[in-house]
């Protein structure tokens, strides 16, 4: 069980934006769940988890310089395909899918999103 209710980043652009995580987190298994105008979208599973919004109070998204959001994935081709979509879309690479050494099993591919929000997505599941 997640202890978020959900988490949300800011764009400077919500067409690119919708666009962008239509693809790449429906390598995933994450589709677009609904939409708030021209205020944003939500995606997730099976309900709301992932909200990308422009910000409420009218100034430029910006990212959190050290922050990341890391998304659950199915398997490790889903990860190399998320992660080959995200830059296909104008995403920055933080970090090529491959083994990483924080728990066993790990495997996990980063990214910056167009707005320089920095994802990662993570298998545990054995090769």
């Amino acid at each position: 069980m997640s202890i978020f209710t959900h988490v949300c980043v800011g764009t400077n652009d919500l067409g690119r934006a919708r666009r962008f995580y239509d693809d790449a987190l429906g390598r995933l298994g994450y589709k677009r769940v609904a939409d708030l105008g021209e205020n944003g979208s939500i995606w997730g599973e099976d309900g709301p988890a992932f909200f990308v919004l422009k910000p409420g109070n009218g100034l430029p998204a910006t990212y959190a310089n050290g922050g990341t959001i890391s998304f659950v994935a199915p398997t490790r081709a889903a990860i190399d395909a998320f992660h080959a979509a995200a830059l296909a879309l104008g995403a920055r690479d933080e970090g090529a899918p491959g083994p990483r050494s924080i728990a066993p099993n790990a495997y996990a591919a980063y990214i910056r999103d167009p707005d320089g929000n920095k994802l990662a997505a993570y298998c545990f599941q054995a090769p």
